[in-house]
């Protein structure tokens, strides 16, 4: 009984959830609860149906689904046979292409071994019409030749008679043009970008001119341009205005290898460049210091010269003129008549004394800057291999010319110590010797004047 009960008190609980639930999803649209039982049957009889009809639709398609199965296991059976027959008679078309084959190479004979070395001209002259500079004025060539390549290497194409004639006569166009010098309208482009329509000459199969300039053909892109420098004593311009005769103009003998000579010799840097690559040291140490030792020298050089001339003067007067060493050198012997010998010998030994300082004037820092020169371009040097070998733990030694760049660099100072060392070492030698002559004539003068009065 109290089961009874306790169910019956679910139920209504039940209810009054669904209700409750309605109610609110109907926003208070059932204005009592008659109304409201009465939507409550409704919805459910409402799910009931549709329920239904689901359920009918689930069977119906249960049913065709397995009209369906049975339709894909017949296909599959019947593939299955289709399949069979299909391998039967791939294997019978094996062997027809096997006898075929066999047929074919019985038949070509010896036209197999004509091919193959047929194949292997194509392709090599494919390679050279590819990097040739004929092919700026003549483009497009290499169409034909890997047509005949593919047909060649095919088992169902032969190249006709007149293809190989091609082929021969192709051949024979890149062995004449090679040797041709001629003329040709062709797209040229700046070192800026600009392109302009020009008149190229080239040289056989080694060089491209224009207007006074070399050329550069990209086998790659088929674009022509302005080499960025030009090589020096150029005369390429002469060929392109001459009109018959010889003309002697520059060709590069690696032009169909690259031109990488001509590049490495137009890459090459002039004297300035290779003044500007010494660095800190090269750059703003030794360059002044060459300069102030050639001034250094020909300052020294117009004074002595200047001495000399007008001791060269006074020895051809009887007067002493103070002017010049020599002259105050006599001027003490003139002002000293009745003096004894020593004491003569002094005063005049000291004339000269005072003479030699203004004579050997500077000479000593030129000899320094000549010793110092040399010693500063080691230092520069062993520097800039510092860095090389810095940048080859950074970067390693993959490019070696980025290497040999960097100890070419850093020998550039060695190269500047020593352009600084030899003028200088002359320089001073040279000036040493003129000063060495001016105080050798006031000591051979003092001598002389010593001498005389002695024996007077």
């Amino acid at each position: 009984m109290r089961t009874i009960k306790s169910l019956f008190t679910g139920s209504v609980a039940v209810v009054c959830l669904v209700f409750s639930a309605f109610v609110s999803a109907q926003n208070d649209k059932a204005p009592s609860l008659d109304e409201l039982l009465q939507q409550v049957k409704n919805a459910k009889f409402g799910e009931s149906k549709e329920h239904r009809a689901r359920e009918a639709q689930f069977k119906k398609q249960k049913s065709q689904q397995a009209a369906l199965l049975k339709k894909a296991q017949s296909d599959k059976t019947a593939e299955e046979r289709i399949s069979v027959q299909l391998e039967a008679k791939a294997k019978e078309l094996e062997e027809v292409i096997k006898q075929k084959r066999a047929l074919r190479e019985e038949r070509l004979g010896s036209l197999n071994e004509l091919f193959g070395h047929m194949t292997s001209t194509a392709g090599d002259l494919r390679s050279n019409i590819e990097n040739s500079i004929v092919s700026a004025q003549y483009p497009g060539r290499t169409e034909f030749l890997e047509e005949l390549i593919d047909k060649m290497n095919s088992e169902t194409k032969l190249p006709t008679t007149a293809e190989l004639e091609k082929l021969w006569a192709e051949l024979l166009t890149e062995i004449v043009e090679s040797g041709k010098v001629t003329s040709f309208s062709a797209t040229v482009a700046d070192p800026a970008g600009n392109k302009t329509e020009r008149t190229v000459v080239r040289i056989g199969n080694y060089n491209l001119v224009s207007d006074g300039k070399y050329l550069e053909y990209n086998t790659k892109t088929g674009t022509i341009s302005e080499l960025a420098r030009q090589p020096s004593n150029n005369t390429s311009a002469k060929l392109q205005n001459a009109t018959e005769g010889f003309t002697r103009v520059g060709v590069d003998p690696t032009g169909p290898l690259g031109g990488q000579l001509l590049k490495a010799l137009i890459g090459t840097p002039n004297w300035i460049e290779r003044w500007q690559q010494g660095q800190f040291v090269g750059m703003y140490v030794l360059t002044p210091l060459f300069f102030i030792g050639l001034l250094i020298a020909l300052w020294r050089f117009l004074v002595l010269s200047g001495l000399n001339g007008k001791i060269n003067r006074q020895l051809k007067s009887k007067s002493a003129n103070t002017n010049n060493p020599l002259g105050r050198v006599l001027k003490v012997a003139q002002d000293n008549p009745g003096i004894d010998t020593e004491s003569l010998e002094l005063k005049l030994e000291e004339a000269v004394l005072k003479e030699k300082p203004a004579i050997d004037s500077m000479l000593p820092t030129l000899k320094i800057i000549s010793m110092v020169g040399p010693l500063l371009g080691l230092l520069g040097t062993v520097v800039g291999m510092i860095i090389v070998f810095q940048q080859i733990t950074i970067y390693g030694a993959g490019d070696p010319k980025v290497m040999a760049g960097g100890i070419s660099g850093a020998l550039i100072t060695t190269v500047k110590g020593l352009i600084v060392a030899i003028p200088t070492v002359l320089l001073h030698t040279f000036l040493s010797g003129k000063a060495r002559h001016i105080t050798h004539v006031l000591e051979e003068q003092s001598a002389g004047i010593i001498a005389n009065n002695t024996e007077s």
